[in-house]
């Protein structure tokens, strides 16, 4: 239950917040489509965590104490059945998890010694280049992107160039 409380507290504010801004229809639809979106992320964590938890312990058991590769095989299983399913509650789980994996990756490869440790600050690099990137994605190849992302990017770079008044940039921009 307490992963369903979880899920339910970091899907719902931002189903909230992206419903009300990018989606058309009535109160009773919006309400309907926070719901849905609230109620897959909380179903999808809560089956990952039994699945993968159920895995782990099994593979213990199984070899009579804990190895690395029970936890990468207990999620990787339950991702391919869980998180694989293509839904777009799923695809932003997903694609949040690979940004703070390839932060983790980068990291154990400087602790390892893989990677020499840098001298100078390399997060405005690495600032530089996700935006350069993505805003070069949105205005050159924006079909590529995720909806949603386009969405975000079409009212804070397209519509943002038409305004009537203070309130536009206040409320919403609606043109």
């Amino acid at each position: 239950m307490a992963k369903k409380r979880y899920g339910v507290k970091i899907r719902a504010p931002h189903a909230l917040v992206m419903t009300f801004l990018f989606k058309e229809g009535s109160l009773l639809e919006k309400l309907k489509v926070i719901a849905e979106a609230t109620h897959l992320h909380a179903r999808n964590l809560s089956m990952f965590v039994v699945l993968y938890k159920t895995l782990t312990t099994l593979l213990r058991k199984a070899e009579q104490k804990p190895q690395q590769y029970h936890s990468f095989i207990a999620a990787f299983i339950g991702g391919y059945y869980v998180f694989g399913k293509n839904n777009r509650i799923n695809e932003q789980i997903n694609l949040y998890l690979l940004s703070r994996i390839l932060l983790g990756l980068s990291r154990l490869a400087v602790q390892r010694g893989i990677v020499p440790t840098p001298k100078y600050d390399t997060f405005p690099w690495f600032g530089a280049m996700v935006w350069g990137v993505v805003l070069w994605l949105f205005e050159y190849h924006k079909d590529v992107l995720q909806p949603s992302l386009q969405n975000s990017m079409t009212y804070l770079y397209h519509d943002s160039n038409v305004w009537h008044s203070i309130m536009d940039f206040i409320v919403y921009n609606r043109i």
